[in-house]
């Protein structure tokens, strides 16, 4: 179902519980506030479901796999059925394989490493580092950066375009975000994959940003494999996910080598070693895995699908409605996009201030009203300098002001949101950039150690 058809949908939910929605945090100017978390794109908060499905779990706490006591019968169960829960949340197919990684990040250089010899990757330039750096970690595969695209058509001609002219004609691998981490805008995955597979090639979807807003079918899709982080997903302790055609996952060597992704090991009479490794998903998962970061993972995927992503859907975007309307009233804001004010969008929004450092500002909406937003070129700095109109070699680093409060500066302001942020949070976060664009900071501010600080 696509954004606008479940935005018409009216059966919009209410915000669902999540930890830290009572905090109450210090302002400069006196009092505590309830502490606005609107850097959900960075972290977002664990679903307070989450938490209480792994606080149960803890106590039974075990190995997983080789254990022949109760408690560790017990956690292989569970990791097991954590992975089943997340193949059938994504759709996967029959012969599809779910790998447990620590990160989005971990999930493309472990695709990274199993790529066969020779094989010609495209990205675009608007990618987060988590995909736009792991490829040339290969010094026997090619990488062919595209140019940003200003229309979802153009990304899809410029791909089918550089697929068709590549030489030799050998293994190529596309890889796509399906919503950017710093306009929030939703890319033509499935126009992708289908331009993609026309030409020969397979493709990667980093759903980093995509999975916690709407939902993900690899069939629907069509794309070869997924990515994403489990803290993106209202599920802390460290573990992501790498999902989809098992082929290349197992015929490559063990991204890591160890316990857990051997099946026999012997030694041989010259005095080395001979290992048969696993051709399941344990093939990449040597080592005592993340049970509790998986279960958690697999936890959120449940709490979301009972909650009904159509409504969880529909909410956000009326929380977007209301945010980019609330915007739209202060000239001094300009709105980052790629596609267009048309575009359709995830809770994600990226925007600069008329004569702000956006360090300073961001730091002035923390201090001043208790909001938690982030500043810097948000780990992609190809397209955050796009979107700016600056040159390649212009001064900027992720969340470290380059100039004074005030002064130019090569950053931005991101906020963004989910399905546990209240409206009141959206309404105060849109008063406090009216309230500072006009009347100024009520607090001064200094630069320490790469960050903006009140004085």
């Amino acid at each position: 179902m696509s954004v606008s058809a479940v935005a018409a949908d009216r059966s919009v939910c209410a915000p669902l519980p999540v930890l830290g929605r009572d905090v109450l945090v210090p302002l400069v100017t006196g009092g505590e506030v309830d502490y606005a978390a609107l850097d959900y794109a960075a972290s977002a908060p664990a679903l307070q479901r989450v938490w209480d499905d792994v606080a149960a779990y803890a106590p039974y706490y075990g190995s997983v796999h080789r254990g022949a006591g109760y408690l560790s019968q017990l956690s292989t169960d569970l990791f097991e059925n954590s992975r089943r829960t997340i193949g059938e949340f994504l759709g996967c197919r029959d012969e599809d394989q779910v790998v447990f990684t620590r990160s989005t990040t971990d999930s493309l250089n472990l695709l990274a490493a199993v790529l066969p010899q020779g094989t010609r990757v495209f990205v675009f330039e608007t990618e987060h580092h988590a995909s736009l750096l792991p490829w040339e970690q290969r010094p026997d595969v090619a990488v062919t950066y595209l140019n940003a695209p200003r229309t979802p058509e153009q990304a899809v001609d410029t791909l089918e375009k550089a697929l068709a002219a590549r030489e030799p004609y050998g293994p190529a691998l596309v890889c796509v975000t399906g919503a950017s981490n710093v306009t929030g805008e939703l890319w033509p995955v499935r126009e992708l994959a289908a331009a993609a597979h026309a030409h020969g090639a397979r493709i990667v979807l980093d759903a980093a940003q995509l999975v916690p807003h709407h939902p993900v079918d690899l069939g629907e899709l069509d794309v070869d494999w997924v990515a994403f982080s489990g803290h993106k997903l209202y599920a802390p302790f460290g573990a992501g996910v790498l999902a989809g055609r098992a082929d290349w996952l197992r015929d490559a060597q063990p991204y890591l080598a160890g316990g857990g992704a051997s099946r026999k090991v012997s030694r041989r009479t010259d005095g080395g070693v001979d290992v048969e490794w696993h051709t399941t998903a344990a093939r990449h998962e040597a080592g005592s895995p993340n049970v509790i970061g998986a279960y958690a993972i697999a936890s959120a995927c449940q709490a979301l699908t009972e909650a009904g992503f159509d409504g969880l859907v529909a909410r956000e975007q009326e929380l977007i409605a209301r945010l980019r309307a609330g915007l739209a009233d202060v000239p001094e804001v300009t709105v980052l996009s790629l596609f267009g004010e048309d575009a359709a969008r995830v809770g994600v929004l990226s925007f600069v201030v008329e004569g702000w450092n956006s360090s300073h500002f961001a730091a002035a909406l923390s201090a001043e009203y208790g909001i938690g937003v982030r500043d810097g070129l948000f780990c992609a700095h190809p397209l955050v300098r796009t979107l700016l109109g600056s040159e390649p070699q212009d001064p900027g680093e992720c969340g470290a002001p380059d100039a004074a409060p005030g002064e130019k500066s090569l950053n931005a302001i991101r906020v963004s949101l989910g399905v546990g942020t209240p409206d009141e949070h959206v309404d105060r976060f849109v008063r406090a950039v009216k309230e500072l664009v006009t009347n100024g900071a009520r607090w001064n501010y200094r630069t320490e150690d790469g960050r903006c600080v009140p004085a």
